[in-house]
């Protein structure tokens, strides 16, 4: 759907994540990037921080090959995870004519994507609040993102999390892990998500 595995063409995706300080946007991608290492992929990822760190623009791209990678820039993505609406209006272009955005419905509404893209919403603050953390939203995000792409499995997410969180934090594990599941049943089952 989202990515070529046929033999004449080698896995390469590109990604870009945005939304604003404060909701785990460069930490989504540095977990997938180390997840996706452990699996064996070329990685590239790229952080960017807007003036202010909480509440300004965040965003990072994660490009994920199983060939050498020739240059660290996202021209144009085969996903784009959106977690806020000024991030709709200026990355939406940036997505590949078969890509997929895949946005935070809670924050954006669907009715502001172009009508040439595909869309995947998934409700991930009312999905994260409902499991009793609202600041796990990126979480639900990234596991839509896994059911969406299998490219790399919770599995590794879980391991990537643990280097990530240091150990007195490593009893939210359990969390973060219901929020991946929780984000790919949306995808799964459309309760939380829809395809626009």
């Amino acid at each position: 759907m989202i990515h070529d595995k046929s033999p004449q063409r080698k896995l390469h995706h590109e990604l870009i994540i945005a939304g604003f300080g404060g909701q785990g946007v460069l930490k989504m991608g540095q977990i997938l990037a180390d997840a996706a290492m452990r699996e064996g992929f070329d990685v590239i990822w790229t952080p960017a921080y807007g003036p202010e760190m909480r509440g300004g623009p965040a965003f990072c791209t994660v490009i994920l090959s199983r060939e050498p990678i020739g240059a660290p820039v996202v021209a144009q993505a085969d996903t784009a995870i959106i977690m806020d609406r000024p991030s709709l209006a200026k990355y939406q272009s940036q997505l590949r004519e078969d890509g997929t955005l895949l946005i935070n419905r809670s924050l954006v509404d669907p009715a502001q994507v172009r009508a040439d893209r595909r869309c995947m919403a998934v409700q991930a603050n009312h999905i994260a609040e409902a499991l009793g953390a609202a600041q796990i939203a990126n979480m639900v995000m990234l596991g839509a993102f896994l059911e969406l792409t299998q490219l790399v499995t919770p599995a590794h997410i879980v391991l990537a999390l643990r280097d990530a969180l240091p150990e007195r934090r490593h009893n939210l594990i359990p969390l973060n892990e219901q929020a991946l599941a929780a984000g790919a049943e949306a995808v799964r089952t459309a309760a939380g998500g829809d395809i626009v």
